[in-house]
């Protein structure tokens, strides 16, 4: 793999048995080495726990998947993670889910793209990622009409999670990778 310039760390972290393992898969699936897995390899037990921790989420169905990555989607634009925007609109789009709405979460005030429960969804999941924190009694109130609080815990959590991983990755200066070639969708500045 190519250091990114950017990157506020190396990109080409020891050949271990499971760096070359991860780097195999990452490549074999998505076509490249995902560069938070190569900065993640500085640290091998971390990065097991962490891809141990994503199969985990991916399991996780009791909220509906277009929800689930418009709220992703929004923390990601919100944090302003360019990878995160990046590789999740074209693995999402792989998945099936409809790009309009995916290229509406930016502009969700305006767009007529989204239902109304998705404007809700991007609403909440843009305030629990702002700093301070902006979620309100209200915005829960108008989630728990149509979400069950399995759904709503669901959601709560994937927010939280997506702001870790934008976090981490803006950091470590890790930056769209080369998937924005096939994406539309902007990171917030």
């Amino acid at each position: 793999m190519t250091p990114s310039s950017t990157a506020r760390i190396p990109l080409d972290p020891p050949r271990t048995l499971v760096t070359r393992a991860v780097d195999w898969y990452s490549r074999r699936t998505f076509g490249a080495t995902l560069t938070p897995a190569a900065a993640m390899g500085h640290h091998p037990r971390l990065l097991v726990t962490q891809l141990r921790h994503e199969q985990a989420l991916a399991r996780w169905d009791r909220l509906d998947p277009t929800l689930k990555t418009l709220a992703v989607m929004s923390a990601a634009v919100t944090v302003g993670c360019s990878w995160c925007v990046d590789f999740g609109y074209w693995v999402t789009v792989q998945e099936g889910i409809d790009p309009a709405k995916l290229r509406a979460v930016p502009t969700w005030r305006d767009s007529d793209e989204l239902t109304d429960l998705e404007r809700r969804v991007v609403e909440y999941a843009e305030a629990m990622s702002t700093t301070p924190m902006g979620v309100t009694d209200e915005m829960v109130a108008g989630l728990r009409r149509d979400l069950d609080d399995a759904a709503l815990v669901e959601l709560t959590t994937m927010v939280a999670v997506e702001n870790s991983r934008a976090r981490a990755n803006s950091a470590l200066g890790l930056h769209s990778q080369g998937f924005r070639d096939r994406c539309e969708l902007p990171a917030r500045a």
